[in-house]
């Protein structure tokens, strides 16, 4: 017999032992019956006996002791409401309600009861309990509910708690699903006596749970009130109580509703008081669901003030736990309950034990990739997706195969391990619920299920619904409650899902999860939350389950979960411990049992540990090879030579940010040994106990700890400098073109599969090859070739899938590239998708917020454009191609044209790659800037395929679009001619995200600082001249506002193109590259070569908010980047004309000749300068300077001889308001603007706004200059000198008889009404301004 029954029935046990200290005291509890036969089971019969023997003998036996037992009884029993049963907590409860004392033999544990009674008594409190009655006479019934009796567990959560909530804000209970997360947070509340309480989850089916656990705590609290949508009050009658101080509250909101509100970005005007509640607690559900995506956080920065305390409760924990110091975490997972379920009786004796109800996990997986292999892909997991295919009229593509597996699972044999093999089989798992991968795979098993042989017997019931999880699950809930009924004993069911009620839902009857989806990639949490569900305690007629079951198809996927997740969960953070005790322990408490044919046999450690390690490499890769278990232990025996070379790396690199923590299994343990690991954590627990503890350490351990602290902080100052080498290694392992596919990518043989050019392109400057093979050793020789191999494995399974999936798995392997820095900025796909779906439409791959991908590309039609640019003959160019995603997008549109019009049918995936080669051979032509790149783009365009693919590698491209535009432009048609046979070919489009910038050779100013100039503009002048459509993506304010080197003229004529017909400006360029910043913001611009009228759509588009207009090219005005502005800018432009421009007065920055390095190079001719100090004005200056050049210079006032000016004299003796030249216009930072007297000179890190001749006037124009409008006028344009002011009016006189403004008054409300700005536009204007600081 393979599977035991889940369900067992129990029975009541009462004994005595006869010696002086238990003289008159009876032990009651249960145990489970080893018979099923509840028919010949009377009270007191040699079967009920034995079984409490058997209990009785495992906790008295190892003390020797004595007993007799004096009764037995099965716990069912027969009642108006059919078969019912009870337990010893019952019968202990009525006891102790009746007024029968107890005696504790184990004070210390609070355990060891024993009732001070007699047998009659005990069996007329069974009776009792039987009869629905609390207590036994009847006179004495008291109806009050008891506090809830918390397990050491959860006392030990809440308490932790609220001790952190005294120091801190935030907690999290990384606890397993069924540790009572919601009880447990209710006490919190009512211990820590909040006021107004939140409960936020993504899930607003739990609502009734956490209102029926509400009345459990507050029952005595009738100030406490609850409140939600559907149960309590209302929010707005608790917060009208709460503020008469009438009652406190908890009220229960879902995030999806919160989301949609206006306050964080969303469509409807709501829950606006629920943001502005002051919340005392926030307690978040489930809290690894929803709460990390970008309005997640947006829904909780507006909810949290600024005392706040947030409790986060999650099973599964995953992604969150990087953000929690250790002593924010609360830790209680499976290994730790099921050992308090077995080392209870250790301590008890007997007690009712309170995890007795949480049955037992068992894991089978069965290989169902051997018996049908050519559904595994190289992603070493059976592909679940592929295998439930379905075609267009609903069905399975496979049928027959998989009516061949629903075969093999309940195929009559009495000896099998299938679960639905024989009669007794489909006893034990009448309910079971099925995870399939998607909708209509779910109605496709669904009608399959219910004309087989044996699952005919079972009612299917579908909640995979219309995919849409976030749905209310309760309907679902509903109707699975519903199907099984009254009597789950009577009735069978299979309950199929692809999501829906796999988090925080019960459904008790459950005895078994089919995993019948996701691949290698599942994420751990989305697994684990799943498969506990069946481990709801349940007692169904008197039966109580113990054992549940998983059954996996896919083993390689189940090992590497239940490898991470042991490993988590047993650190919650921390590195130290070992693997082997840890896996040990969890399969003695979750064995894994793997099936081939009618062979069982458990998973053991080593074959765990093995699985670990490729857990490791797919974290390595998955983080873009960002990841400590890339490097081995060499990092921590540097010596001071190798420190010295790591010193000189760092300057070529730059430290770069700190690694994402991962949940890391360090098999490095962070370069010290286990021992030396405890060692450090011992050392450092010593030294910082306090009170009575305190133990000073002596100077030898000082000197260990400071030792240990040195050699771990060396190892994380190098991995943060490897870094910048480290992440870009996996595109470059993803483009390298071997001779021979066989060979693997090693660190020894990386540096000499990669060309020169491409070296130099896609490193760090200044890390040449002979550099990296000095540091390679530091790198684990291993992993480094397993997870290049796995990266490479999984762009070449991507080759035997459907075009969409095949995009998909690409794109997929992109997302997990690292950007190097601003340089080298690959456009990720998301930004793809934005840039092209705005622009040219076509199919585009993620919905209409840009935030997540669809399964089924979406078309966006934007008229003419679209027709044009994806027809069958069209021809598109990327000018130049790192990823190759900008072609990938274009060649899908086509290809979607062409199936349509293609006269075959198009029905397998051989079809569909002729077609695609065809578009890619026929479409689609890439210019590179070196031949690595041209590697990755046809990687991504084909695969590992031989198929032909237009790329050509231009090798000084830069120079030849720069400097030589004529011949470029006849070498691309040349290289069209030559590839498609015609010549002066038209290009329809010409796309992509150009480089933006190159370092130029230092100038002669020897300033230190290096130069770099824009080239983007020059890509963008040749593309208009290379076909008909044009849409790059690259920097905008500058060009936009014609300021900055190269920029003037180019931005003149571009803003003024009549061609130009879409401008997209994102003012924070965060909101398209998340990591990277940029600060002349991004700008998506397309043209029409064949559009000859005036004017542009334009969008300015901030944190996901879009203002559109018709523009009109704007001449020779500055163009507003907001159009919100326009109005204010007219005003002012008015004034300008009137007056003058500020912009006309501003002195440059080398005004005085005083270069960024000065003081280094001059120290001799220089003292530092502070307030007060004296000096000689007939001789001396003061100079405000930096003090070194570069970015770590910080500017300050020095005194110096006045000879060291030679220009700018005539300023000199006169007052100047000078601002920071960096940041002009003090636009970010009010404290950047500043008045220097008239013995003053400045170096090029600040430019005078104005010189003026008296004090009294320098201070009218100080005043003038930081005035709300003129701020907000600075801010009109970007931060370049170039424009700095443009926008500004200059009222020429600042004295205080000028007869305009009177200084001493109220200079915002005269400049107001001067200017005519209305009340609307000043609010604005305050608006901006407080957003800017």
């Amino acid at each position: 017999m393979k599977f035991t029954s889940s369900l067992k029935l129990k029975l009541i046990y009462v004994f005595r032992i006869n010696d002086a200290a238990h003289r008159g005291c009876l032990k009651v509890g249960e145990a489970t019956c080893d018979n099923d036969n509840v028919f010949g089971l009377a009270p007191n019969s040699k079967a009920l006996n034995e079984s409490a023997k058997k209990r009785i003998n495992q906790y008295t036996q190892t003390s020797g002791i004595a007993y007799d037992l004096l009764y037995t009884e099965l716990t069912i029993y027969n009642s108006r409401k059919g078969l019912c049963s009870f337990n010893d907590k019952e019968v202990h409860s009525v006891l102790e309600r009746s007024g029968i004392r107890k005696k504790l033999f184990d004070t210390e544990n609070k355990a060891n009861e024993w009732f001070i009674t007699d047998l009659e008594t005990v069996k007329r409190a069974i009776t009792a309990v039987k009869e629905g009655r609390e207590s036994l006479s009847s006179a004495e019934v008291s109806h009050d509910q008891t506090p809830i009796v918390f397990r050491p567990e959860q006392r030990e959560a809440i308490e932790k708690t609220k001790k952190q909530f005294k120091k801190g804000n935030q907690m999290l209970w990384n606890a397993k699903m069924r540790f009572g997360k919601t009880l447990s947070a209710l006490q919190v509340v009512k211990g820590m006596d909040f006021s107004r309480t939140l409960i936020l989850t993504h899930r607003p089916v739990v609502d009734s749970g956490w209102f029926e656990d509400f009345g459990k705590i507050f029952y005595d609290c009738p100030c406490f009130a609850y409140g939600s949508k559907n149960n309590g009050d209302s929010h707005i009658s608790l917060e009208a109580r709460a503020k008469q101080g009438k009652c406190q509250y908890v009220y229960f909101a879902s995030m999806q509703d919160l989301r949609g509100s206006e306050l964080v970005g969303g469509n409807f005007d709501k829950n606006n008081e629920v943001f502005a509640t002051a919340w005392d607690c926030i307690i978040v559900d489930e809290a690894h669901e929803g709460t990390q995506t970008e309005l997640g956080k947006a829904v909780m920065q507006e909810l949290t003030k600024a005392n706040t305390k947030i409790l986060r409760l999650s099973g599964t924990p995953f992604n969150l736990l990087d953000d929690f110091k250790e002593d924010e975490i609360y830790t209680w997972d499976y290994v730790m309950e099921q050992r308090a379920k077995a080392s209870w009786d250790l301590t008890h004796f007997g007690d009712p034990n309170p995890y007795a109800s949480l049955p037992t996990m068992n894991i089978y997986t069965y290989d169902l990739g051997r018996l049908l292999h050519e559904f595994v892909d190289e992603d070493v997991a059976f592909n679940f997706r592929e295998f439930f295919r379905v075609n267009d009229n609903g069905t399975f593509i496979h049928e027959k195969d998989v009516k061949a597996f629903l075969n093999l699972i309940s195929k009559e044999d009495k000896d099998s391990c299938y679960p639905f093999a024989n009669e007794e089989y489909r006893n034990i798992f009448r309910h079971t619920l099925w995870m399939l991968p998607g909708v209509k795979e779910a109605h496709a098993m669904s009608a399959l299920l219910q004309s087989h042989p044996v699952f005919q017997h079972f009612k299917v019931v579908n909640v995979a619904g219309d995919g849409d999880e976030d749905e209310e699950s309760k309907d679902a809930l509903t109707a699975v409650e519903e199907a099984i009924g009254k009597d789950p004993d009577a009735t069978r069911t299979i309950t199929l899902s692809c999501g829906r009620l796999t988090t925080g839902v019960s459904v008790k009857a459950w005895t078994g999860v089919f995993m019948l989806s996701g691949s290698y990639n599942t994420a751990a949490s989305s697994y684990m939350q799943t498969i506990f569900r069946v481990q709801t305690p349940a007692t169904i007629n008197g039966r109580v389950k113990e054992q549940c079951y998983v059954f996996d198809f896919a083993p390689d996927r189940t090992l590497k979960v239940i490898a991470e997740t042991a490993k988590i969960s047993s650190k919650a953070g921390k590195i130290s411990g070992n693997d082997r005790k840890i896996m040990g322990e969890f399969l003695n408490f979750c064995p894994i049992i793997s099936i081939e044919g009618s062979k069982m046999s458990q998973f053991d450690v080593p074959k765990m540990l093995e699985q670990l390690k490729r857990v490791y490499v797919e974290r390595v890769v998955r983080n873009g090879f960002e990841d400590k278990s890339l490097y081995n232990d060499e990092l921590m025996k540097l010596n001071d030579l190798e420190l010295q070379e790591f010193d000189d790396l760092k300057k070529i690199i730059g430290q770069t940010k700190a690694m994402p923590k991962t949940n890391q299994v360090d098999i490095n343990n962070q370069g010290l040994t286990d021992e030396q690991y405890e060692e450090l954590e011992d050392l450092e627990k010593k030294s910082k106990k306090r009170g009575k503890d305190k133990q000073p350490l002596t100077e030898e351990e000082k000197k260990r700890l400071e030792e240990l602290k040195k050699k771990k902080n060396n190892r994380e100052a190098a991995i943060s400098i490897l870094r910048g080498i480290s992440i870009r290694m996996p595109l470059l392992i993803y483009g390298a073109e071997l001779s021979d596919e066989g060979q693997d990518i090693t660190i020894d043989n990386f540096a000499s599969l990669i060309d020169p050019q491409s070296w130099e392109e896609f490193m760090p400057k200044g890390v040449t090859k002979q550099k990296f093979n000095s540091i390679k050793k530091y790198y684990d020789p291993e992993i480094f070739c397993a997870a290049g191999k796995r990266i490479r494995a999984m762009a070449r399974a991507a080759d035997k899938l459907s075009v969409e999936e095949r995009i998909e798995r690409i794109t997929d392997i992109f997302s997990t590239f690292r950007n190097p820095d601003k340089e080298t900025v690959l456009t990720p796909w998301r930004v793809v998708n934005m840039h092209l779906g705005d622009c040219l439409g076509g199919y585009n791959f993620f919905e209409k917020g840009y935030e997540t991908t669809l399964s089924e590309p979406r078309f966006i039609d934007r008229g003419e454009v679209t027709a044009n640019v994806f027809a069958p003959d069209s021809r598109i160019l990327e000018i130049n191609s790192k990823s190759g995603l900008y072609p990938l997008y274009m060649a899908y549109s086509i290809y979607r044209i062409r199936v349509k019009n293609s006269l075959f049918s198009v029905s397998s995936i051989e079809d569909e790659q002729r077609i695609w080669d065809k578009v890619v051979a026929e479409n689609i032509f890439v210019i590179c800037k070196t031949p690595m790149a041209k590697s990755i783009t046809k990687r991504t365009l084909i695969g590992f395929r031989k198929a032909k693919v237009n790329t050509r590698y231009f090798e000084d491209l830069i120079n030849q679009i720069k400097n030589k535009p004529e011949h470029f432009i006849k070498q691309v048609d040349k290289f069209i001619t030559e590839r498609t046979g015609i010549k002066k070919m038209k290009i329809n489009a010409i796309v992509g995200n150009p480089p933006y910038q190159e370092v130029v050779a230092q100038k002669e100013t020897t300033n230190g600082q290096k130069r770099s100039s824009s080239i983007f503009q020059h890509f963008q002048t040749i593309s208009d001249r290379l076909g008909r459509y044009t849409s790059l993506i690259y920097p905008g304010a500058r060009w936009i506002h014609r300021s900055g080197k190269g920029l003037e003229q180019f931005g003149l004529s571009q803003i003024n193109d009549p061609h130009l017909c879409f401008l997209k400006f994102f003012p924070d360029s965060t909101d398209v590259f998340k990591e990277v910043g940029i600060a002349d913001g991004l700008s998506i611009v397309m043209k029409d070569t064949q559009k000859g009228s005036g004017g542009f759509k334009y969008i300015y588009s901030i944190h996901g908010k879009d203002i559109i207009v018709n523009a009109n090219n704007p001449k020779e005005d500055l163009f507003p980047f907001n159009p919100l502005d326009n109005e204010i800018v007219s005003c002012l432009d008015t004034i300008i004309a009137r007056y003058k421009c500020l912009h006309d007065s501003v002195l440059s920055q080398k005004l005085f000749s005083i270069e960024s390095d000065f003081v280094e190079r001059n120290p001799t001719l220089v003292r530092e300068y502070n307030d007060g100090d004296y000096f000689d004005p007939k001789s001396e200056i003061k100079l405000f300077t930096n003090d070194k050049a570069g970015k770590s210079g910080r500017a300050r006032w020095y005194i110096a001889n006045k000879n060291v000016i030679t220009t700018g004299l005539e300023h000199l003796n006169r007052w100047k308001v000078i601002v920071s030249s960096a940041n002009a216009g003090g636009q970010k930072r009010s404290n950047q603007i500043a008045i220097a007297d008239n013995h003053s000179a400045f170096g090029r890190s600040r430019v005078a706004l104005k010189t003026l001749a008296t004090e009294q006037e320098a201070k009218n124009f100080f005043k003038y200059a930081t005035s709300e409008i003129i701020r907000f006028a600075f801010l009109l344009t970007d931060e370049s000198l170039t424009s700095l002011a443009k926008k500004v009016p200059d009222l020429l006189d600042y004295s205080d008889a000028n007869g305009i403004i009177d200084y001493n008054g109220d200079v915002n409300d005269q400049l107001y009404k001067l200017f005519g700005i209305d009340d609307k536009n000043q609010q604005y204007i305050r608006e901006v301004l407080t957003s800017k600081e």
